[in-house]
């Protein structure tokens, strides 16, 4: 694997960088992101250097993208972010570049780029991203700890989900003493509309969950057209079922304009990322997503997770 100080050397290389993350962005892949950006602005203000990618309306208050012409990636130096796979990297010029490292924390199934630092023990892409300027002894500001401090938050569902470490409270805590909003950003990070809350209620009333804590629950186009919630607005649900005892580990199943599902896969103990991968998709031992193409394949979904649970 890669080293920070490879890493590093590269940067130093190039006049401009061009930083892309994966599609359908949560709070860790901008926190990478564009904390990285901000990071490298500060530390070497006379490069050029851009973030990338589709702006997630939802996630507009922590960072915007830039505007990134063919011509920039002439010579460039490309950073790709807490993406695991060549197909979910947002903007697909991200082989333009001179020279490609991927930073990931997830599973590195598809090895890609020149060079790659792959960390599947960090809480996120937004903790390697600050251990990298730790360790380089990059000078972080407010405006890179800021979105670096929502990446892991994020990712740790508030520092409560397993991947949170030792090491993870502490590079948080080295965030926290810069000065931003912290206040304001919990807020807006713990906060739902109205439509989001209604929708956690027909999650509620329409959840099975088997004897074993198997639980899954269907969002076609009509309830989300009901609801007023768009496929990434409905991300804000993903974890409702997991708030039951009973529930162990669940399957999310969203339909997606072109008839097929997007599935959110979470679990509390039990693997579920083997099922994942069996099913166009991948991600963490207990966060994955997949994709189905059928009703049939929604319902070998959920038996499989039924049959991981009973046995």
């Amino acid at each position: 694997m890669t080293t920070f100080t490879d890493i590093l050397e590269k940067i130093k290389a190039y006049d401009t960088i061009i930083i892309h993350r994966h599609q359908r962005p949560d709070p860790d892949a901008i926190g990478s992101q564009c904390g990285l950006r901000e990071l490298l602005r500060h530390n070497f203000p006379h490069k050029t250097i851009k973030a990338t990618g589709v702006d997630e309306p939802t996630l507009t208050w922590l960072a915007q993208m830039d505007e990134v012409t063919d011509s920039d990636y002439q010579g460039a130096l490309v950073i790709v972010t807490d993406t695991a796979n060549r197909p979910r990297v947002d903007d697909a010029r991200y082989n333009s570049g001179d020279f490609l490292i991927k930073i990931d924390h997830h599973p590195n199934d598809d090895v890609y780029g020149d060079i790659y630092h792959v960390d599947t023990k960090a809480s996120s892409a937004s903790e390697i991203v600050t251990n990298f300027a730790l360790q380089k002894n990059l000078k972080l500001n407010a405006a890179a700890a800021r979105l670096l401090y929502a990446g892991i938050v994020g990712d740790t569902g508030r520092f409560l989900y397993p991947a949170t470490t030792s090491q993870t409270l502490h590079i948080a805590a080295t965030l926290r003493e810069f000065d931003f909003d912290f206040s304001a950003m919990a807020r807006q990070m713990d906060s739902f509309s109205f439509k989001i809350a209604k929708l956690q209620g027909y999650v509620f009333d329409n959840l099975d969950v088997d004897d074993n804590g198997a639980a899954r629950v269907t969002l076609t186009r009509d309830i989300l057209e009901k609801f007023q919630v768009s496929d990434a607005e409905s991300s804000a649900i993903v974890g409702t079922p997991g708030k039951i005892d009973l529930v162990q580990s669940w399957a999310i199943f969203v339909e997606q304009p072109e008839g097929h599902y997007r599935v959110r896969l979470r679990s509390k103990t039990a693997v579920i990322n083997d099922i994942a991968k069996k099913h166009d998709g991948g991600g963490h031992p207990l966060a994955s997503g997949a994709n189905s193409y059928s009703l049939e394949e929604n319902e070998q979904i959920y038996k499989e997770i039924q049959e991981l649970l009973a046995n």
